[in-house]
């Protein structure tokens, strides 16, 4: 994770993320304040982080997220807002964000938040929903993995380093038929439906 588009109508409020962003060793590849070109940004740029305030001009921020993953944008979010509740927090973690923070407790836990998305953990703090959730997506992946079989495993690796079926197929010893299998099982049981989600899975749990 490495690109981060930020979208807030306060310009003070973005410097200041920009600047703990940048703390974290990412880029921020754009700015703005409007809902309606946040999604066009996404499109366009395919951020690998979304910073999004709710309370935005044109379209909110929940709004802006529920249209990106009706459109399968992977892209990971982290939606900010002035508003402090478990109603919130709710219908952002609905909508499909990965993480909430409230601008109420100023931005001191957007470190913590990064860590949690680059880890590949939910972030919403003060909240039970949070440890929650956190321990949810870390079972949820050691069951996955445990699913696997070593030759599901070491298909996943090969084909997270860019190897084709018949490089591999090479590699194991075995036909190329055989690890079209492997490699059917395996998406099957971590839930991917193609080769950038494996990417991405890989990558955030490294597994490459």
């Amino acid at each position: 994770m490495k690109n981060v588009l930020i979208v807030d109508d306060h310009p003070v409020t973005r410097f200041a993320i920009k600047l703990l962003v940048e703390k974290q060793n990412m880029s921020v590849i754009a700015e703005d304040n409007d809902g309606l070109r946040a999604l066009l940004l996404v499109k366009n740029l395919q951020p690998d982080l979304l910073i999004i305030d709710i309370d935005i001009p044109s379209l909110n921020g929940i709004d802006v997220v529920q249209r990106i993953r009706h459109q399968d944008f992977h892209t990971a979010i982290l939606i900010l807002s002035g508003k402090d509740s478990e109603h919130y927090l709710r219908r952002c973690a609905a909508a499909g964000a990965d993480g909430f923070i409230s601008k109420r407790k100023d931005l001191t836990a957007l470190a913590d938040a990064l860590t949690a998305l680059r880890r590949g953990y939910g972030y919403f703090p003060s909240s039970r929903s949070r440890r929650l959730m956190m321990v949810d997506a870390h079972n949820s992946v050691q069951d996955k993995m445990a699913s696997l079989s070593a030759r599901e495993i070491d298909v996943m690796r090969y084909l997270a380093q860019g190897l084709k079926i018949v490089d591999i197929a090479k590699a194991m010893k075995v036909s190329d038929k055989t690890i079209s299998t492997y490699k059917c099982r395996m998406m099957e049981k971590l839930e991917l439906k193609n080769m950038i989600d494996l990417y991405d899975f890989t990558q955030r749990h490294n597994l490459d």
